[in-house]
C-alpha cells in the first residue's frame, strides 16, 4: 500500500512509519514542520509539511491525492488541559478538523483508513453505569471521533467506499528521537518530587509506542470498516507503573496508596487551581478519582486483536523506564 500518516513525525505517527516501512510499504508523512529531521528520520519517507488544522479541503484533496491509505496520528489527549470549556477545544481538534480531513481522504481515493482514539471509548460501552462520556467531556469527543470518521467512509450517497478503523489506546510508553516524552511534565515532575510517592490504587491496560504503530499498520492490512479496537500489551497495577519510573530514575522512595476521598479532594483542588486561570481539564476531576483512577480499567483479549492486527506484546516494564531515562538525560536531580 501506499501510506500517508498524519503526524507522521510525531510521537506515534513516527512509530507507526517504521512499523509501515519494515512491512514494505510506501510511505509518507504529513506533518507541521516543528523539528529538525536531519540524520535520524528514514530518507524512504517522503515528507511534506502542512497543518491539517489550518489547511483548506482543497489543500487537503491535493495532499492525499494518490494514496491508498491514511492513518491519523495527531490531536490532543487528555493529559492537556485547554481553556475553558474543553469540550469545545477537544471537540474542534479532534471531530471538526479530522472530520474535514477524512472526507476529503475519501474523496481523493483514500480506500483504507485508521484513527487513534482512546480506551476511555471502550469503557464508555463497557461500563454504561459509569457514564463516562456523560461526565468527561474528553471522553464523549472520543466517543463521537469514532462515530464521525466512521461516517465518513461513506459518499454523499450513502455508499461505503472507504473503510475506517478505530484504535482504542491506553498509556503509552517509549520515546523517540528529537522530542522530549509529555510523562515529565505532567506526571514525573508532579508526583516524584516529594518524600514520598501517593498516587490513587487503580490500574490501566499499558502499550509500548511500538506496537501502536504495528497495530495502526496491521488496522490497515486487516481491519474491518467501523471496528473499534481496544489495543494494549498488558494489565498493570499503576504500583507496577510507579515502580517501573523508580528504577528508570534511580529512585527508591515508599510508595503509598491514596483512598477514593482524599484523591477526589487533590483532584477537586487541581481543579480549583485550573479554573483561576481559565483552564479545563477534559476529564471532570470531581468523577475522576471515583470512576476511573480507583478502578481497574484492563483490556480483555489483547490476545485475539493483537493477533488479529499482527502486532507484538510485551516488553512494557522496559519501555516505561526507557521513557523516565528519555526525561532526564542527564539524571533526576
Amino acid at each position: 500500500m501506499k501510506i500517508i500518516i498524519i503526524g507522521g513525525t510525531g510521537f506515534l505517527g513516527y512509530h507507526a512509519t517504521l512499523a509501515a516501512l519494515e512491512r514494505g510499504h510506501q510511505v509518507a508523512s504529513l506533518s507541521i514542520d516543528d523539528i529538525d529531521l536531519t540524520g535520524w528520520y528514514p530518507a524512504e519517507i517522503e515528507v511534506h509539511f502542512g497543518n491539517v488544522f489550518t489547511m483548506s479541503p482543497d489543500d487537503m484533496r491535493r495532499e492525499l491525492a494518490g494514496y491508498d491509505a491514511l492513518i491519523y496520528s495527531v490531536g490532543p489527549d487528555d493529559r492537556v488541559t485547554p481553556p475553558a470549556p474543553a469540550y469545545d477545544f477537544f471537540y474542534d481538534k479532534l471531530v471538526r478538523k479530522p472530520t474535514a480531513l477524512f472526507h476529503a481522504a475519501r474523496e481523493a481515493g483514500i480506500q483504507r483508513s485508521v484513527v487513534l482514539n482512546s480506551y476511555f471509548a471502550s469503557f464508555d460501552r463497557l461500563r454504561p453505569e459509569l457514564k463516562l462520556a456523560e461526565k468527561h467531556p474528553y471522553i464523549k469527543v472520543r466517543v463521537e471521533q469514532a462515530k464521525a470518521l466512521i461516517a465518513c467512509g461513506n459518499n454523499p450517497d450513502g455508499e461505503q467506499v472507504m473503510d475506517v478503523m478505530v484504535l482504542e489506546l491506553p498509556y503509552i510508553f517509549g520515546t523517540m528521537p528529537q522530542r522530549m516524552p509529555i510523562w515529565k511534565d505532567i506526571f514525573i515532575e508532579r508526583f516524584f518530587r516529594y518524600p514520598v510517592i501517593f498516587f490513587p490504587g487503580g490500574g490501566t491496560a499499558m502499550i509500548t509506542a511500538k506496537h501502536v504503530g504495528e497495530a495502526a499498520v496491521g488496522a490497515l492490512e486487516h481491519g474491518t470498516h467501523g471496528e473499534r479496537y481496544p489495543i494494549g500489551d498488558e494489565n498493570h497495577p499503576f504500583r507496577f507503573m510507579l515502580e517501573q519510573m523508580q528504577i528508570g530514575l534511580g529512585l527508591k522512595k515508599p510508595i503509598w496508596t491514596v483512598g477514593t476521598r482524599i484523591a477526589t479532594w487533590s483532584a477537586s483542588a487541581i481543579a480549583r487551581s485550573n479554573r483561576r486561570k481559565g483552564l479545563e481539564s477534559g476529564l471532570n476531576m470531581k468523577h475522576l478519582m471515583r470512576d476511573i483512577m480507583s478502578r481497574d480499567f484492563y483490556i480483555e483479549n489483547v490476545y485475539k486483536i493483537s493477533s488479529l492486527l499482527n502486532y507484538g506484546r510485551g516488553g512494557v516494564a522496559a519501555a516505561i523506564r526507557e521513557t523516565v531515562r528519555a526525561c532526564y538525560p542527564d539524571g533526576f536531580k
